[in-house]
């Protein structure tokens, strides 16, 4: 059984989740990356990608990832097709990973941005970090450069951060600078400790 040490942590896009990954690294947590694992998957399943969205999206066995997400986030059907092929062998590659830390039997994180969304993963603390809507549009227009349309169906295309923040085991609030973002982490590091020990 995989993730019996697990903490999932969330959040909505432009949230300030990569800071708070950053940060409980700095602080010894070992860190399981889905973003990381599906854009390995998504190389590597190139030829799949190109059958149902286009060859035009693959250049020397690599996809474009920035005209495949234009592509699927304009295309409700695109996005759940490509959800279907990915997240399958995404979760496979998690769950070895999390099997292989659960034996050090100590904390870690598994960093799932669409973890609500995907209902898939049996992980029962859940770290949300939190920013307001208006402050992810305002971050992920300033960050990637998106018109407030792109940014808004990026963000329109996950669970509301509000009822993220209602369901979360323990929430780290990024409203303010990195001096709050990393008290809250700290307070939250600190009462994993404590429920651990």
């Amino acid at each position: 059984m995989s993730f019996k040490y697990a903490f999932a942590l969330t959040g909505g896009i432009s949230s300030g989740k990569s800071t708070v990954v950053a940060l409980l690294k700095d602080s010894g947590f070992k860190v399981i990356d889905a973003d990381k694992i599906a854009h390995d998957i998504l190389d590597e399943e190139y030829q799949a990608i190109g059958r149902l969205f286009g060859e035009d999206l693959v250049k020397e066995k690599t996809v474009d990832r920035k005209q495949l997400g234009a592509l699927v986030f304009a295309d409700p059907e695109k996005r759940k097709a490509l959800e279907a092929l990915l997240h399958p062998l995404i979760y496979t590659r998690i769950a070895e990973k999390s099997a292989i830390l659960d034996k050090e039997a100590k904390p870690y994180i598994v960093d799932i941005p669409l973890f609500y969304e995907g209902g898939r993963y049996e992980i029962d603390k859940v770290i949300v970090v939190y920013a307001s809507r208006v402050q992810q549009l305002e971050r992920l227009m300033q960050r990637d450069g998106f018109s407030k349309k792109e940014a808004l169906s990026r963000l329109d295309a996950q669970m509301d951060i509000e009822e993220k923040r209602l369901n979360a085991s323990y929430v780290i609030d990024n409203s303010g600078d990195l001096t709050q973002l990393t008290a809250e982490t700290e307070r939250v590091i600190s009462e994993i400790a404590k429920e651990k020990a």
